[in-house]
């Protein structure tokens, strides 16, 4: 009983990062994280 709830819990928690992570709202923030790599902040080649 304990296991199934358990795994329904993690399997909740899944779900709600799944949901977090695709929203409209998130997408301009993983897309500006997407570019950290390859922005040249300190104007510098080397």
């Amino acid at each position: 009983m304990l296991s199934g709830l358990m795994t329904a819990a993690a399997f909740a928690a899944f779900i709600g990062v799944v949901v977090w992570a695709y929203s409209r709202d998130r997408h301009n923030d993983f897309r500006q994280a997407a570019r950290l790599p390859l922005d040249d902040d300190c104007g510098e080649h080397q």
